[in-house]
């Protein structure tokens, strides 16, 4: 393992990091059990009691090639009892497919779910899905003009925004990663959309090079005029961070929905 692989490394530095997966599994599930999801062309789409007031997106992380939509389905609860439709889209993973293909396909799983729920709409996702939530605001978006209108928020939880220092990791392989697609799909080098506020979260006690990456793409993004913010959020790591999504009195809602 390299001195970078290291550095996207997370469960060694976590304590009993390697427990999170299958608690995160038995949330979903029991959560599942209360609120069954709707299927809209392969996304679980969780609604509320009334009328929604919007849909709240999440993309899943796994660095692209691991978990999928029903390990997440606990962190639609917040947004819930905020009135909010939540959708969890799914996508394949790598090495079947690329990067560009993964974001492509969350784009459409979007637009599937949008022409379904109506009401504006907010993005967010963790880790990897940090990372496609904001390539869906960018300027060479996926989403077409109808669905990125709607868009009011997007609210990245220790993403990933510059691709190419995963060209020196064991991941490359995996992923099959090139120079020209970690440029290409890295938001750090694109340019934003206009009128989306971006938060970009992340904890405190995360691994140094998240931090570095949220802090380079929002000084980066700040330099092109855009609306975007970093939040810092004390005592949390890569793994606990995302359980803002599960408390609907959490800060990170009024950065998502403005409640």
């Amino acid at each position: 393992m390299s001195e970078l692989d290291e550095d996207y490394e997370n469960t060694r530095y976590i304590p009993r990091g390697g427990e999170y997966p299958a608690l995160w599994s038995q949330a979903a599930t029991a959560f599942r059990l209360k609120h069954p999801p709707l299927d809209v062309d392969g996304s679980d789409v969780f609604l509320p009691p009334a009328p929604a007031k919007g849909l709240m997106v999440f993309i899943h992380g796994g660095y692209w090639m691991e978990t999928g939509r029903a390990d997440w389905s606990h962190l639609a609860q917040g947004a819930i009892a905020q009135g909010w439709a939540v959708a969890v889209p799914s996508y394949r993973l790598a090495p079947a497919v690329r990067i560009s293909e993964i974001t492509a396909e969350v784009g459409r799983a979007i637009s599937r779910v949008a022409a379904q729920v109506a009401g504006p709409i907010a993005l967010s996702g963790h880790s990897a899905g940090g990372h496609l939530a904001v390539r869906m605001i960018c300027q060479d978006s996926p989403l077409p003009a109808q669905v990125h209108e709607r868009i009011t928020a997007c609210v990245p939880i220790s993403g990933i925004f510059d691709l190419r220092p995963l060209l020196r990791t064991s991941m490359r392989e995996v992923l099959r990663l090139d120079e020209a697609e970690a440029r290409a799909d890295s938001p750090i080098l694109s340019r934003p959309r206009p009128d989306v506020a971006t938060t970009v979260w992340v904890g405190a006690e995360e691994r140094p090079e998240f931090i570095r990456q949220s802090r380079a793409f929002v000084a980066a993004w700040q330099e092109t005029g855009a609306r975007i913010a970093l939040e810092q959020e004390d005592a949390r790591h890569h793994f606990d961070v995302i359980e803002a999504l599960t408390n609907p009195h959490h800060p990170i809602w009024h950065h998502l929905i403005g409640a």
